[in-house]
């Protein structure tokens, strides 16, 4: 995968879009986990949030820039 993409001309680097994908699927297992009220399971929701999205958006990354 190319480390920068193009978008209407401007340059981005892959991070962003990377940052976009796992924010989307991060928001998709966040309504799933809701969905089935498995939130309460877990002592702070807000830090499973966070660092489910730190994992996700990590390992995304670590294949781009590996």
């Amino acid at each position: 995968m190319p480390r920068e993409i193009a978008f209407h001309g401007v340059y981005m680097p892959t991070m962003t879009l990377m940052f976009l994908i796992a924010l989307a699927v991060a928001w998709a297992l966040d309504r799933f986990l809701a969905g089935f009220d498995l939130y309460r399971f877990f002592w702070h929701p807000a830090l499973l949030r966070l660092s489910l999205f730190t994992c996700l958006f990590g390992a995304m990354a670590l294949t781009v820039y590996r």
